[in-house]
């Protein structure tokens, strides 16, 4: 009874460690992300392909912070990598046909109708239409609320 509760004992021990070695990797991983979208330096890697990277270089080198994972091949279905974000294009009005929408409502509709153009020639900036700190729905709203003020 007592070798059971010692095992038990040992192995929670063993999870509980291995859970926060999890934990680490994912915080540093992590902070090295935030980082790299920050300067737009992810060079069309998505969060699962950076993650990836990261682990096996934190494998690769125990007890090091991990370098930033290099970009990775193009994908074999023909994915093109993401161009560098160029500044976003917002519309500077609402556009004539919301014009007789509330003005909430027209904003929105018009700025909805330039992402999706946007979209065809990659020129939102990197932007997604709503994320954390302000998207592109955010900042064209307020454009659009000071053009017309």
């Amino acid at each position: 009874m007592i070798r059971s509760a010692a095992a038990a004992l040992f192995v929670m021990t063993l999870m509980g460690a291995t859970a926060s070695a999890q934990d680490n990797v994912m915080k540093t991983c992590g902070d090295k992300w935030q980082a790299a979208k920050a300067a737009n330096a992810t060079a069309g890697q998505t969060w699962p392909q950076y993650l990836t990277k990261c682990r096996a270089d934190l494998a690769a080198a125990p007890g090091a912070a991990p370098a930033a994972p290099s970009t990775p091949a193009p994908a074999a279905s023909g994915a093109k990598p993401a161009a560098p974000a160029s500044p976003a294009v917002f519309p500077t009005d609402i556009a004539a046909k919301f014009a007789g929408e509330p003005p909430a409502r027209g904003r929105q509709k018009t700025c909805g109708e330039q992402f999706r153009a946007n979209k065809a020639n990659n020129a939102n900036g990197g932007l997604k239409w709503i994320e954390k700190g302000g998207g592109y729905w955010s900042q064209c709203n307020a454009r659009l609320k000071q053009v017309r003020a």
